[in-house]
């Protein structure tokens, strides 16, 4: 095939855009069709219509990717990185999307980001979001896990914050999630720094308007004048990972050290990465993409630092692109998970300092995974079946807070809900801040098989009940000898009164108030929202012609 560059001028990744289209032309001739017709133009526009509701999302860099199903020269070279305790799918799907801090992993060193040979060679998940998709019913929805949530089983030898996880491998924050959420992990997808950027930058950029002038010391965000940018990726990379912002208090004031700085800053940033992939979805959808040249810029600028689990093939990612081809992206939920924040903004968990924390509040967080994933108020999470019933299962409550008679009140309340209830006992208190951990046994997921757990059903049957900071964790030395679930409470946890139960959209119940006996206390935040709005100096999307937001 002769050179199609343009003389004296060279077009990006020439040499693999001229194999590609020998590759294409071969596979044309095959068929009898002449190179330069598309038998099947409609189909093609309507996969990126597809890939356009995915990139909402935040898997553009995944299902931009349906276009290997003409073109496997591209599909060879995406990296399959092994995920232990995947759940097979054959119906709903969760899809783990993570984005990751390896420095070293990066192909160009950037000193901006901080250099390998620096020591700057920490690993953790700077986000955390699990995409659900349902090919049945047609349903998407995304949900954030905040970074600075604190989980029992985050590393394997114990307690940390969830973005801590990924340190000690990808499979171990998909089995910290499974046993502390209860979500099912069916896929994997891992972006670095590297990923991001070159998305952003094969898209030509993207506008945002930024309404006042911010400044962040830590990513290198400096906006010192209010309008609407152009971002490339390196400057697209510093607004989603800002969460330390300093806004102008008043337009006379440019000095940015006296800026006051945002409160939470973990689920500030998440909220401004939701509204970035809205806008980077418009800049998806508008491209129009279908041009050869253009398309393989956009497709290998992710190829080269994405990461997918090994049953993660490109055929099934052309299926999901095939069935959402009329999801709405105005209706697919962006949700996060609902926290609380230690007032004094330090954790002091058994003698180490964590610095700051968020601890899961319930029952919005049950709540929420409840919406996000079509599961019904007494379902497994695992299994779409019938939590077992209160009183089939023995339950064990141990204090291990600092409020005196709090296992006996806790323990009370739940015999009350119909629980069985074995023993109340005490436990020292990890420090002054604790959250309740619903603790429970038996074998832990497989390594290569679904993972059908008593313990974690009767765990998820205890925590619906449940009000105030607190999780699931999975660890049999500490559910107590005879009992099937251990409830160690923490601050500020309570006990549902029974909700009266509404229908939602789906066919599924879901309880949407509850009364709770949790006595109050100053040691935590008020929760956070699942759903938050921007607030008055975030960035959003904007009319570049009109230097002005979007209407």
């Amino acid at each position: 095939m002769a050179s199609q560059n343009p003389p004296g001028k060279n077009v990006p990744n020439g040499q693999r855009l001229e194999a590609l289209g020998a590759a294409v032309n071969r596979r044309l001739s095959s068929k009898n069709v002449r190179p330069g017709t598309n038998p099947r133009g409609r189909r093609s526009r309507a996969r990126w219509g597809r890939i356009v509701v995915f990139s909402v999302l935040g898997l553009v860099v995944v299902l931009i990717l349906g276009v290997v199903g003409d073109y496997y020269y591209l599909g060879s070279k995406i990296h399959r990185t092994h995920i232990n305790t995947l759940q097979s799918a054959n119906g709903p799907e969760n899809i783990l999307l993570v984005g990751s801090t390896d420095r070293c992993a990066l192909k160009v060193q950037n000193k901006a980001y901080g250099l390998c040979q620096d020591g700057v060679n920490g690993i953790n998940s700077d986000i955390v979001m699990i995409v659900h998709v349902n090919p049945a019913t047609r349903q998407l929805a995304l949900l954030s896990i905040p970074r600075d949530l604190f989980v029992p089983n985050a590393r394997q030898t114990g307690a940390n914050k969830i973005d801590a996880a990924l340190y000690e491998g990808p499979s171990q924050l998909a089995t910290a999630i499974e046993e502390d959420f209860a979500i099912p992990i069916n896929h994997y997808v891992e972006l670095n720094f590297d990923t991001f950027a070159n998305v952003v930058n094969a898209l030509g950029g993207v506008y945002m308007y930024f309404p006042v002038p911010i400044f962040d010391a830590e990513s290198g965000l400096n906006i010192p004048h209010a309008g609407c940018r152009l971002l490339d990726g390196y400057h697209a990379l510093q607004v989603v990972r800002a969460r330390h912002l300093q806004i102008q208090p008043t337009p006379t004031n440019h000095d940015f050290r006296t800026w006051p700085q945002e409160a939470q800053s973990d689920i500030a940033r998440i909220r401004r990465t939701h509204e970035f992939l809205r806008v980077l979805a418009t800049k998806v959808a508008s491209r129009g993409l279908g041009n050869p040249f253009t398309d393989q810029s956009l497709i290998s600028s992710v190829i080269g630092s994405l990461q997918v689990d090994q049953n993660f093939s490109e055929n099934h990612m052309i299926s999901l692109a095939r069935d959402f081809a009329t999801a709405n992206i105005a209706n697919v939920p962006q949700l996060t998970y609902p926290v609380v924040e230690v007032q004094d903004g330090s954790l002091l968990y058994q003698g180490y300092d964590y610095g700051d924390v968020e601890f899961p509040s319930q029952p919005t967080g049950r709540d929420t995974l409840n919406t996000v994933f079509d599961v019904g108020t007494d379902e497994n999470s695992f299994t779409y079946r019938a939590l077992p019933r209160p009183d089939s299962f023995k339950l064990s409550v141990e204090n291990g807070s600092n409020t005196t008679g709090q296992a006996a009140t806790i323990a009370s309340d739940l015999a009350k809900r119909g629980f069985k209830i074995q023993s109340i006992g005490t436990r020292t208190p990890n420090g002054v801040a604790n959250e309740t951990v619903v603790y429970y046994g038996g074998s832990p997921p497989p390594l290569n098989a679904n993972w059908t757990s008593p313990g974690l059903a009767a765990a998820q049957a205890v925590l619906s009940q449940l009000t105030g900071p607190a999780i699931l964790g999975y660890d049999p030395s500490e559910v107590t000898p005879g009992a099937i679930v251990t409830v160690q409470t923490g601050n500020g946890l309570g006990v549902t009164i029974p909700a009266k139960k509404t229908t939602t959209t789906s066919t599924k119940s879901h309880a949407t108030t509850t009364t709770t006996t949790a006595p109050s206390t100053g040691i935590f935040s008020a929760p956070t929202p699942t759903n938050q709005p921007l607030e008055p100096y975030d960035p959003r999307a904007c009319n570049a012609a009109h230097d002005g937001p979007a209407t």
